[in-house]
C-alpha cells in the first residue's frame, strides 16, 4: 500500500508502508556481504553489490526474499579480472537495512549493526567473504636453529575504513565466541587508512567451526577450502580448541 502525500511534494520519493523482513541464515549473510561490498544509493531506493565472484552474487541472490539480474560492469582500473553486480530497486528493503544501521556513504561511517545473536555469525561469513581474507603459509624461520622449527600458520582478517565499525565486530565476537584477536591500523600511500582485526591460528580455527556449521550454509567455497586445506595439514589434537 503506497502512502499518500501532499500535492505540496510532488518531488519527494513516495514510501511504502514499512516492512520487518525476518531474519534467517541466509538474510544474515546477505547482510553481512552488504556491509562490507554493498552501497546504498542517494536515491532512498536502489541498491548495489558487487563482486569479481559471480559464485558469490549467486549465493546472494538466494538470499533475498525477491528476484534480481546479475550483470557486467564496466571494467575499472583497479580490478584486472571481470566484474559483476547486482543492482535493484525495493524500497521497503532499503528502508529496513536504514533500520539496522546501515546508510549511504557507509564507508568511513558505519558502526553498530543491529544483527540478532543468533545470526551473527552468519552475517561474520559474508562480512568475510565480502572483505576478508585467510592467510596461511608455512613458517620455517627458525628451521636454522632446528629442522623441526617448522610451523603452519593461518591468520583470518577482517577490514573495515571505519573504526567504530571494526571495533564493534571484535566486542561482539569476543562476547559470542571469547575470541579478542589483534586490532591494527594499516596505511597505505594514496589510501583511506583501513582498520584490521586478525585472528591467528587457535582463533582462526574457533572462528571456522563456528561460522560454518553446517556443510549447506551458502559461502565463498574457496575461503572455506582454505580453512580445509590447512586442517589436513596440521594435528587437530595439538590445538586446544
Amino acid at each position: 500500500m503506497w502512502v499518500r502525500l501532499p500535492p505540496s511534494a510532488p518531488n519527494m520519493i513516495r514510501r511504502l508502508e514499512r516492512k520487518n523482513f525476518s531474519w534467517n541464515s541466509n538474510l544474515a549473510y546477505a547482510i553481512g556481504l552488504i556491509t562490507t561490498d554493498g552501497s546504498l544509493s542517494k536515491d532512498g531506493r536502489h541498491l548495489v553489490l558487487v563482486s569479481t565472484d559471480f559464485s558469490l552474487l549467486e549465493d546472494f541472490q538466494k538470499c533475498l526474499p525477491f528476484s534480481t539480474k546479475i550483470t557486467n560492469k564496466l571494467p575499472s582500473e583497479l580490478s584486472v579480472k571481470p566484474v559483476f553486480k547486482v543492482q535493484f530497486s525495493n524500497v521497503q528493503f532499503y528502508d529496513w537495512l536504514k533500520t539496522i544501521g546501515l546508510m549511504t556513504n557507509k564507508t568511513f561511517n558505519i558502526g553498530i549493526l543491529d544483527i540478532p545473536n543468533e545470526y551473527f555469525r552468519d552475517f561474520l561469513r559474508g562480512h568475510l567473504d565480502g572483505d576478508g581474507d585467510i592467510v596461511t603459509y608455512q613458517d620455517e624461520y627458525n628451521t636454522p636453529k632446528n629442522q623441526k622449527y617448522v610451523y603452519q600458520r593461518i591468520y583470518t582478517r577482517f577490514r573495515s575504513a571505519s573504526y567504530a565499525h571494526i571495533t564493534w565486530l571484535r566486542g561482539k565476537m569476543h562476547e559470542l565466541l571469547g575470541i579478542t584477536g589483534s586490532l591494527t591500523k594499516a596505511t597505505k600511500a594514496g589510501s583511506s587508512p583501513q582498520w584490521h582485526v586478525r585472528f591467528a591460528k587457535k582463533d582462526s580455527l574457533k572462528l571456522y567451526n563456528w561460522m560454518y556449521y553446517d556443510t549447506s550454509v551458502l559461502c565463498l567455497e574457496r575461503k572455506r577450502i582454505k580453512f580445509k586445506d590447512f586442517l589436513k595439514s596440521i594435528d587437530t589434537k595439538t590445538v586446544n580448541l
